[in-house]
């Protein structure tokens, strides 16, 4: 006699841990723009990105103070999120600064001490020099990578020719003020200046990334804008400070023509990255 399946046997034949008219189904997980944990997502995603910008900042500070006790070095640490902003501004557009570019002092016991970047837009700092030049040897390195030429000891070399640029840089802007006879201008507000040319070479390296014909006209225009900052910068401030400045001097225009036409030999050199 052929075996005839009981009544039951429906229910207990289905999958195991599973309740009868459950058969073959499985638990769905909440998709579409309704879903709540896009919700979740996306609405901390900003809020993420605020902090790492933020804390990036908050980072720098207080290794400046743990390591650096000098009042000098944390002066140039002062900074906040406004003054970075209107920074970039100033150095990516310094055509369009409109007011300015002399430092603001203040009257202090001893005599006159000039504001905390925070407080003045003109004052130089060391904190977008760094956080840019660790951007330009990560855009480096990316590079490379997209090339399929990336090594391990590819970084340090990267970080070798952005020291070396800075160097160059420093030593160009210091030169330049001994030979105006300015040299006792303070040695770290040099270094800041210099350290502002990682800008303009990051943003060119972003937009190597996204178009390669779009490219050689941002690092003209970067050139361009970093030249410009430092002649207004070394002409307007740094030598207003010293007053020692000959406005009707043709040396000191030859120097300060010189000094603008480097900075396009250096932002090539530092951004074609092989």
């Amino acid at each position: 006699m052929a075996w005839q399946p009981g009544p039951g046997f429906e229910q207990y034949s289905a999958q195991p841990g599973m309740h009868p008219g459950m058969q073959g189904s499985s638990p769905q997980v909440p998709t579409g723009p309704n879903n709540p944990l896009n919700d979740v997502f996306y609405g901390a995603a900003p809020g993420l990105l605020g902090a790492y910008l933020g804390n990036s900042k908050d980072y720098v500070q207080s290794n400046v103070s743990r390591y650096f006790a000098s009042h000098d070095i944390q002066y140039y640490f002062q900074v906040t999120d406004q003054y970075v902003r209107n920074k970039l501004k100033v150095v990516l557009c310094p055509f369009l600064h409109k007011g300015h570019w002399t430092r603001i002092a203040e009257q202090v016991a001893g005599g006159l001490k000039y504001k905390p970047p925070r407080h003045d837009i003109n004052a130089p700092d060391l904190y977008l020099p760094i956080m840019a030049l660790v951007t330009y040897i990560l855009l480096s390195g990316f590079l490379l990578g997209m090339a399929g030429k990336f090594k391990p000891e590819a970084m340090s070399g990267l970080v070798t020719k952005a020291t070396i640029g800075w160097i160059i840089e420093t030593i160009m802007l210091k030169a330049s003020l001994f030979a105006l006879g300015s040299g006792d201008a303070p040695t770290l507000d040099v270094v800041a200046y210099a350290g502002y040319a990682f800008i303009g070479v990051s943003l060119s390296l972003v937009v190597r990334l996204l178009s390669p014909y779009a490219f050689h006209i941002t690092w003209a225009y970067t050139s361009l804008c970093m030249a410009s900052f430092l002649v207004k910068t070394m002409k307007r401030l740094l030598f207003a400070e010293v007053r020692r400045y000959d406005r009707d001097s043709t040396r000191h225009h030859y120097l300060l023509l010189l000094m603008a036409v480097a900075q396009f030999p250096l932002f090539y050199w530092l951004v074609h990255v092989r």
